[in-house]
């Protein structure tokens, strides 16, 4: 038995050397392996953060857009019942003017016929004019 202490002595310093030298290699294989899961996990957050602010950026452009369609049909509409509005009144003054050309045209013939009436009347007037002065002279004469 004594033969065999010593063998699992040495056998138990070896083992233990190499189970230090086996913890050695595995801490140093666990710091390279902690150091490059770093990158990994910062590469999948900054992918996340960037797939995020992609998606946040989309949706501001969708929206912007969107606000510009309706700003756009918004003015569409509005330039559309401006020009009904112009058409509108645009036909009201044309009704105006038509009215006022045919006053003026009414008042250019009811001009005329009176101008007409005071020539009749002026010729009228002054044939009994010379009627009366003739009705004289040929009293004068007779007298």
């Amino acid at each position: 038995m004594p033969a065999v202490k010593p063998k699992t002595t040495t056998k138990k310093k070896a083992a233990a050397k190499k189970s230090s030298a086996v913890v050695r290699n595995k801490t140093a294989k666990k710091k390279a392996t902690s150091k490059k899961k770093a990158p990994v996990s910062n590469r999948k957050t900054a992918a996340t953060k960037r797939s995020a602010l992609t998606k946040k950026l989309r949706d501001d452009l969708k929206a912007t857009k969107d606000a510009l369609k309706y700003a756009r049909n918004a003015a569409k509409e509005e330039i559309k019942l401006a020009k009904e509005a112009a058409k509108a009144e645009a036909q009201v003054l044309k009704d105006q003017l038509n009215a006022a050309l045919k006053r003026e045209a009414a008042l250019l013939k009811l001009g005329e016929q009176k101008a007409k009436m005071m020539l009749a009347a002026g010729e009228r007037w002054e044939r009994q004019q010379v009627n009366k002065i003739k009705k004289m002279v040929t009293k004068k004469r007779r007298k």
